[in-house]
């Protein structure tokens, strides 16, 4: 079975594009469903994977000019200006749409703040257009449980397919004989919690240093 084929149900480092939606300061403190430094952690963990795999990644923010892209966020890809609006939807938003368009991806992840406003429409609205999306959850946030439960359980009623940071990283890798290995290993020391704590106990039980195999 060829684990790289084109309809290959699963997520793999080319078959997809990431949105990273408005994750800002404003956006971040009245964010209740999670705390934030999971939010943080999370969305910065699935933006450098998305970088080790070379995932086409997009950021976004709405008004810029008061309230930026977390700023360790950001340093994943200093060179990219996010894409700034003023709209709740970022696919109402021409710029956003070329971008995907010229990605040529048909599968799109997704994660924003908040969950169940500007995650959801863009979500909507992909599906409608016959987009396969994934929604990253624990990389997002709503401003109450209920406000991230209810946004999340509408995307998924409408075809959305959810899923957690670790999963889609460990989607993408999938194999640790693959060339990434050493790269992901680091980062699950970094940001993937109990594992990432396992990991460094292995490496010093074994007398190796820090994400060497």
């Amino acid at each position: 079975m060829n684990p790289q084929k084109k309809d290959d149900t699963l997520l793999t480092p080319d078959n997809h594009a990431l949105l990273m939606i408005d994750h800002q300061y404003l956006q971040l403190l009245a964010v209740r469903s999670h705390t934030n430094d999971a939010v943080v952690g999370n969305a910065v963990f699935l933006a450098k994977a998305a970088r080790i795999f070379e995932v086409p990644t997009l950021f976004t923010t709405a008004f810029a000019e008061r309230q930026a892209l977390f700023q360790e966020l950001q340093a994943v890809h200093p060179e990219q200006v996010p894409i700034d609006r003023t709209g709740l939807n970022s696919l109402d938003d021409a710029r956003v749409v070329d971008w995907v368009r010229n990605t040529g991806k048909k599968k799109l992840v997704m994660a924003g703040l908040w969950t169940e406003v500007c995650l959801s429409m863009p979500v909507l609205s992909a599906l409608a257009e016959d987009f396969e999306v994934y929604i990253v959850t624990d990389a997002s946030g709503g401003g109450s449980n209920e406000g991230h439960e209810r946004g999340v359980q509408r995307m998924v009623q409408a075809g959305a397919r959810p899923l957690t940071t670790v999963a889609y990283v460990s989607e993408l890798q999938r194999d640790w004989g693959r060339p990434t290995a050493d790269d992901i290993a680091k980062l699950f020391a970094e940001y993937g919690g109990g594992f990432g704590q396992g990991l460094r106990w292995e490496w010093q039980l074994l007398g190796l240093k820090e994400g060497t195999r």
